[in-house]
């Protein structure tokens, strides 16, 4: 077993850099109820250095997540009752692929026969990196064998225990079996599994992370979503993705810590996470 212990930094930005040199993201997600999760994800990307931010939303989840941030742009996709993206969204998202870098797929997506196809398809015919979370990854287990779908650039799959036991069968209170199944099913479909809980695990089948930063008060709605938006903007960045979710899982977790120590209390919100990444990475960039 190769274990990491020396983690990823960034390259410094050259004096002449802009927006184009950082990657562009297209985040897509959200439904009607849950138009925050993905804004949450596109917010921690923009605060983790992506150069570009877009947010691809049912069309009439539009004005919601607009309205929740400035600095993101968002792009409407067809949707269907009760407010969720329809798979007649695929050739529209295809064609973002000759603009964004990275895609990131899950948060407040929902779940339906429309987006367990959707989600299919993205695995195997996107051309780009993309990150799977939440409804990303249950609507991709309701396929039995998905790990043998192909794809063409890499996949980043970010589940808890309980959406981990819906793609592995193990249970979500077998941690060591769970943590097995993670390394043989990232080996399987040849790409990164990031299996989070108290020292989140990440995983290629062949090298393995085992993070030492975070803590409970991180146990709250959100959380997760910002995640995603850290390991997007660290491919964005041109981090592969196994260094990118290693150095995602550890800056999530000391903001995390830095937002705990400065605020106190049983809970950090996952905005307070947002607020104190560039903390995160000055303390890192630091070391």
């Amino acid at each position: 077993m190769d274990l990491l212990s020396d983690l990823p930094k960034l390259a410094a930005r050259e004096s002449e850099g802009h927006k184009g040199d950082y990657g562009h993201g297209l985040l897509i997600g959200g439904s009607r109820g849950m138009a925050g999760a993905i804004s949450l994800a596109a917010q921690a990307a923009l605060r983790s250095g992506i150069g570009l931010a877009t947010v691809a939303v049912p069309e009439r989840c539009v004005e919601t997540v607009a309205g929740y941030c400035p600095v993101y742009m968002v792009a409407p996709l067809p949707d269907q009752d009760p407010g969720r993206i329809s798979g007649e969204s695929l050739p529209a998202i295809m064609k973002w692929s000759e603009k964004a870098t990275v895609f990131a797929l899950g948060p407040g997506l929902g779940q339906s026969d429309d987006l367990k196809e959707l989600t299919s398809s993205l695995f195997t015919e996107l051309p780009r990196p993309l990150v799977l979370d939440a409804d990303g990854l249950n609507n991709l287990s309701a396929r039995r064998t998905w790990y043998d779908l192909p794809s063409p650039a890499p996949r980043i799959l970010t589940p808890h225990p309980g959406e981990m036991q819906r793609l592995s069968g193990i249970s979500s209170a077998d941690r060591s079996g769970q943590c097995q199944a993670a390394a043989e099913l990232a080996k399987c479909f040849g790409g990164v599994i990031v299996l989070k809980g108290n020292r989140t695990l990440v995983t290629d089948g062949k090298c393995f992370y085992e993070n030492q930063s975070g803590n409970p008060a991180m146990a709250s709605g959100g959380s997760g979503d910002v995640l995603t938006g850290v390991i997007t903007a660290l491919i964005g960045q041109r981090l592969d993705a196994f260094r990118a979710a290693v150095l995602g899982v550890f800056l999530h977790g000391l903001a995390g810590d830095l937002a705990w120590k400065s605020l106190g209390g049983p809970a950090v919100l996952a905005t307070d996470l947002i607020a104190f990444l560039p903390e995160a990475f000055k303390v890192h960039h630091a070391r």
